[in-house]
């Protein structure tokens, strides 16, 4: 099969889809991998160390675009992207489709089969495409968060560990799956005062066990969301409904109710935030206030540390890129249920229903074409 990795093209994004160690095991396989020059500078790879993996490379997009059956890529297709797909192509990345209709348009008026990482499901019922990258932006919020906090940023000047005679900050974290998580063990080690909510009590029961009483939970409740908020120097978005869009849990009001100088980080703004004040920002002006707070809504906020998440997130695809490019994507999505959870877009039709409900479009059931491919 031809692959293609196309250079990121999104604000203040250096990831690469494909690092050389991923190109060789593919090229092993006796496919070809075609990388755009420059496309893995932002992470330290070189188009020396791609062309000894046994990649070769291509001078821009449209040659990367126009020559690949499958396109691998860290994040969806910028609109100067769309009209390079092509009907028939198979698209491979984070999609989050659900706040975004022109792209899911574009995907649907280009006829491509396009397979979301963010919906791609395990045995255990986890993420395992996203995972690695809700673990940096969880990481990431703490460490962003307790710099907005400092005065000259517009925080309120809040030292989130606090000193002697002086009380650590407080941290809400709406959410208690892999963002909150590695939040929550951040800031714990940081020595702030942390509250995670969620609305599973047998999840908020394994992070008490978890984090042994450092951290306090609370299940997630109206009174509890606003206590938490309100009294919160940061607070953390990291609720996820897979392929759907974020729910609203803290209105305008609440987070006119916070400290000003609080800070709020919205990692579910990929699908739209959980915050009513919430809107995309970039890495180029990653924050504004809003309501007296500094918000900070960045959309790809792993990018920010390229060569970490690139290393982590082509380790956890590669299994996956082999599958369909050792048996086609037909056959793979048919006979691998899990992969097959990641299509949201094929032939003109959404094929992921929490996507469709979202975005207020017509539904078509996978299973009713991949059957022909089963074995």
């Amino acid at each position: 099969m031809k692959i293609g990795v196309p250079k990121e093209i999104k604000t203040h994004e250096y990831r690469v889809a494909m690092i050389p160690a991923a190109v060789r095991e593919l090229t092993r396989h006796g496919h070809r991998v075609m990388v755009q020059k420059g496309a893995g500078a932002g992470i330290g790879c070189s188009d020396a160390d791609y062309l000894a993996a046994g990649a070769s490379l291509g001078a821009d997009a449209q040659d990367v675009f126009a020559t690949a059956d499958l396109v691998v890529k860290v994040k969806e297709p910028q609109a100067s992207e769309f009209a390079l797909l092509r009907d028939g192509q198979v698209l491979f990345t984070y999609l989050h489709l659900a706040p975004d209709p022109a792209q899911a348009n574009a995907l649907v008026e280009r006829g491509v089969t396009a397979i979301a990482y963010e919906t791609v499901t395990d045995a255990r019922g986890g993420l395992p495409l996203l995972a690695p990258m809700s673990e940096v932006a969880g990481r990431m919020s703490i460490q962003v968060g307790a710099h907005c906090l400092e005065k000259e940023q517009g925080g309120a000047g809040v030292l989130l560990g606090g000193v002697p005679g002086v009380p650590p900050g407080r941290v809400a974290i709406l959410g208690g799956g892999v963002v909150g998580t590695n939040a929550a063990r951040m800031a714990v080690g940081l020595g702030a005062r942390v509250t995670i909510i969620d609305r599973s009590a047998a999840r908020l029961a394994q992070l008490d066990e978890m984090f042994a009483g450092r951290v306090e939970t609370a299940y997630a409740t109206l009174d509890a969301i606003e206590q938490a908020v309100a009294s919160a120097d940061l607070a953390v978005g990291a609720v996820l409904i897979p392929g759907a869009a974020a729910p609203r849990l803290v209105s305008r009001e609440l987070v006119a109710a916070m400290r000003p100088g609080s800070v709020v980080v919205d990692v579910a703004i990929d699908q739209g935030g959980c915050f009513a004040t919430s809107r995309p920002t970039s890495h180029a002006e990653p924050t504004y206030v809003a309501e007296g707070v500094v918000h900070y809504c960045v959309t790809n906020m792993p990018g920010a540390v390229a060569r970490t998440s690139a290393i982590a997130l082509g380790h956890a695809t590669l299994p996956f890129i082999l599958d369909l490019a050792d048996r086609g994507w037909g056959p793979a999505l048919a006979e691998n249920p899990h992969l097959a959870a990641g299509l949201n877009v094929h032939n003109g039709k959404i094929t992921h229903p929490a996507v469709a409900r979202a975005l207020g479009m017509a539904y078509e059931d996978a299973a009713k074409f991949l059957e022909r491919f089963r074995s």
